[in-house]
């Protein structure tokens, strides 16, 4: 088991609950999906995974270490080993392309290369592999921000590959782009999924997506986890109950 989450809750100061007792085990390999709607704690619950938020009580063990509460070294450590791509790509849109994608490395080099960005050319050929795997070595010295929106996010995917993380977290990938840039989004992390064994955690909206690439998915209301299983499993009731007796599934041919 790769990542076991017991009992997690994050109540934030105001006193309103974003998780309500999660509990959930990841082994390594999946391509696990989380659904809802939004607010249902989707998003706060890969921050806890990744702590950027502090789990208010219950507890998150990686390969059988307690890191809900770890600080300072540890953390740092911990984090290194997770991946992190976000729903509007973060990055630094003044830099280049090459640059963005060589910052994944920037927790394992020398802090005065990092300060400098004086990168030896082993860290450069690597981040042109990984820019040639997402298709845009063409584009290493264009700035972040001439890019168009898709091509930013395959510029993440770099980034995190750079990183070679054992988890990588994907929140909201796919919600800034359109119906066929989506899916080659999705293809590039199913390609780090598949082809480099990096486990995958991926909240999104469309179901569509989720059948076509989740090999198991989970579904949060309100901050509690109210189905676990197969996407095929998904049926008009669940869609019903996960999503609320009105909506309708909007496909993503």
């Amino acid at each position: 088991m790769l990542l076991d989450i017991t009992h997690l809750e994050k109540v934030y100061p105001n006193g309103s609950y974003a998780l309500k007792g999660v509990s959930l085990s990841v082994e390594q390999g999946e391509f696990l999906v989380v659904i809802g709607l939004s607010g249902s704690g989707k998003s706060t619950l890969l921050r806890c995974i990744n702590r950027l938020h502090e789990p208010t009580s219950g507890s998150i063990h990686f390969e059988g270490e307690d890191i809900t509460h770890i600080t300072g070294k540890a953390l740092r450590s911990y984090r290194r080993q997770i991946g992190m791509v976000f729903q509007h790509f973060n990055l630094i849109k003044r830099h280049s392309v090459l640059e963005n994608v060589i910052a994944g490395r920037l927790g394992s080099l020398p802090v005065l290369q990092s300060l400098w960005g004086k990168f030896p050319s082993h860290v450069r050929d690597e981040a042109m592999e990984k820019l040639a795997i997402v298709g845009l070595a063409d584009k290493a010295t264009s700035r972040a921000d001439a890019l168009s929106g898709g091509q930013q996010q395959r510029v993440a995917i770099a980034r995190t590959l750079m990183q070679k993380p054992k988890i990588l977290l994907a929140d909201e990938p796919v919600a800034s782009l359109d119906p066929a840039t989506s899916h080659s989004v999705m293809q590039y992390l199913e390609r780090m999924n598949k082809e480099y064994g990096t486990t995958v955690i991926c909240n999104l909206h469309f179901l569509s997506l989720v059948r076509q690439y989740a090999s198991r998915v989970v579904a949060l209301k309100a901050g509690e986890m109210m189905f676990e299983g197969s996407p095929h499993e998904i049926d008009r009731a669940w869609f019903s109950r996960i999503y609320g007796e009105e909506a309708v599934e909007v496909e993503i041919e």
